[in-house]
């Protein structure tokens, strides 16, 4: 067994499962050539994975098959070392709180400023950019909550953020109608003032779809806190902005919200 094997071994008796390699070179004292090689040997064993540069996963045999362990167990190790804050959000945090219906089929992470999306193995991680100012304002410990793994803990919106950031990028988060089912399972355990607080920093086109779904479903203290939003709108937005009218001129055939300034073009379908 080589020095890289029992460097690697020694971090899983310590509940380690990821480490750099700076750290790896720093504790066996190898050459840039050396330690390349030993790195590449080990992947070849499926010993180990490298999901993104200069940061690698160690494989249980119980990984090998899916490629890599779930994401939740080195998402903050990974964010860590990219030096770059995040929330694990969309699919993955709306099953956290639920949503049964939506076990992710990809781990979404909301970050500030633009990343490379990439799969390992079986697992697709999908960033997804807020503006700073806006990341900034709402990516704080009251808003969000944490998954736990048996490696640790990593951040994730909490209910009233999982709910604006699935309107926000309905297009990632199975379009209206995957964002109605998260509103349908969870939307009545959002706390008002919390929600309409965090509203603020939101597009107000999706803050009125949210309301929208939120009055839909007769989760009646959350939407009135978010009357405000649309009070405010000087124009009509879609209630699904995934489906424009083929021809612009048609939209004012459309049934209207008033309420929240919608133009209904599509009728809102969930699961049971």
């Amino acid at each position: 067994m080589n020095s890289l094997d029992l460097f690697v071994d020694e971090l899983l008796a310590r509940g380690r499962a990821t480490f750099a390699r700076e750290e790896a070179a720093i504790a066996l004292g190898l050459g840039e050539a050396g330690l390349k090689s030993a790195l590449v040997r080990l992947g070849k064993r499926n010993r180990i994975a490298n999901p993104y540069k200069g940061f690698y996963l160690i494989l249980r045999p119980e990984d090998v098959v899916a490629g890599a362990p779930d994401p939740e167990r080195w998402i903050d190790p990974l964010m860590r070392h990219v030096g770059i804050d995040y929330r694990v959000s969309l699919f993955r945090a709306a099953a956290l709180h639920g949503s049964s219906h939506q076990a992710a089929m990809v781990f979404q992470i909301i970050v500030p400023k633009q990343l490379r999306s990439f799969e390992i193995g079986r697992h697709r991680i999908q960033f997804v950019r807020q503006t700073a100012p806006a990341f900034e304002a709402v990516n704080q410990a009251p808003f969000l909550t944490s998954i736990k793994s048996d490696a640790g803990f990593a951040k994730a919106a909490g209910i009233e953020l999982t709910l604006l950031d699935a309107a926000r990028y309905s297009s990632l988060a199975g379009g209206i109608n995957g964002v109605a089912q998260m509103v349908m399972t969870f939307g009545d355990r959002a706390d008002p003032r919390r929600l309409s607080s965090l509203a603020e920093h939101y597009e107000t086109p999706c803050v009125r779809r949210l309301g929208f779904l939120l009055d839909h479903f007769h989760h009646d203290r959350q939407a009135r806190l978010l009357e405000p939003f649309a009070g405010s709108a000087k124009t009509m937005a879609l209630l699904d902005p995934a489906a424009r009218p083929l021809i612009e001129s048609l939209a004012e055939e459309l049934g209207r919200n008033s309420k929240w300034k919608l133009l209904l073009n599509g009728e809102v379908e969930i699961d049971l």
